[in-house]
């Protein structure tokens, strides 16, 4: 079992789509530009940058929900090109957003249903749902619907879904996005309890508070390039807050 969970080498992702009506031409976007970097395993890896800058683009690219353009990237040790399958088995993805939930089950039955689609087996299923209500901080709230969760609550049940077949990598992508504070500390607290568990987490934020709380190391994207890469203690080297050194990168790259 190798050093790191994830890898990148020279990732890219070009959309090719026609524009125009009378006169169509072809248009190619680069979402992702070619981005090296690696995630040691038990690790919480930060993917900072602002809408657009290839975050959403780059998790799916190691989630193997696209194919890259160009270059190479491994999770856990499998390419996710050719060895597709492999690398879904020990992934775990989480998506910012209310999708992917039936509101009319209970937060326990849409883990149950869930569960099945995992895979997971029946005697395990009990106590594996149980562990993972109270990690999220659901325990008692498991018998309502989620028609009636708050967003942050909704979120937490997407975390606990995520996890349900104890993936070793899980990949969240903006997972407070639109959840008032109360629900974003909530979230923070159970996102540290998952790689305390040596769950390796890579998270996509553009906020500066919650990648400098959480995050053991941070890579600040942006225009599908990563500009820095180190501790969020690195990053402020040379200025008073993540936020400070953030718009500093950011803004020398624009």
């Amino acid at each position: 079992m190798g050093e790191y969970a994830i890898e990148a080498d020279g990732l890219r992702r070009t959309y090719r789509s026609r524009t125009g009506w009378l006169r169509p031409r072809r248009v190619e976007v680069e979402a992702v530009r070619g981005i090296d970097f690696a995630v040691r395993r038990g690790e919480l890896f930060g993917l900072l940058g602002p809408n657009g800058a290839g975050k959403t683009t780059t998790i799916k690219l190691l989630n193997t929900l696209l194919i890259p353009t160009a270059g190479r990237a491994r999770v856990c040790g499998f390419d996710v090109v050719t060895q597709t399958r492999e690398v879904r088995r020990r992934i775990g993805y989480v998506f910012g957003g209310d999708r992917g939930l039936y509101d009319r089950l209970s937060g326990l039955d849409n883990l149950r249903y869930f569960a099945e689609l995992y895979a997971v087996p029946p005697r395990q299923q009990r106590e594996r749902i149980g562990y993972l209500l109270e990690l999220v901080g659901l325990t008692g709230r498991e018998y309502e619907r989620v028609e009636g969760y708050s967003r942050g609550m909704r979120q937490r049940l997407h975390i606990a879904r995520g996890l349900l077949h104890s993936p070793e990598v899980l990949f969240l992508d903006e997972p407070s996005i639109g959840v008032d504070p109360v629900a974003a500390r909530e979230l923070r607290r159970t996102v540290t309890n998952l790689t305390a568990g040596g769950t390796t987490v890579l998270l996509t934020t553009h906020y500066m508070a919650e990648a400098d709380e959480l995050c053991d190391r941070v890579a600040v994207i942006a225009d599908g390039q990563i500009r820095a890469l180190g501790t969020p203690a690195e990053l402020k080297r040379d200025a008073d807050t993540l936020e400070d050194a953030y718009v500093a990168i950011v803004g020398a790259a624009a």
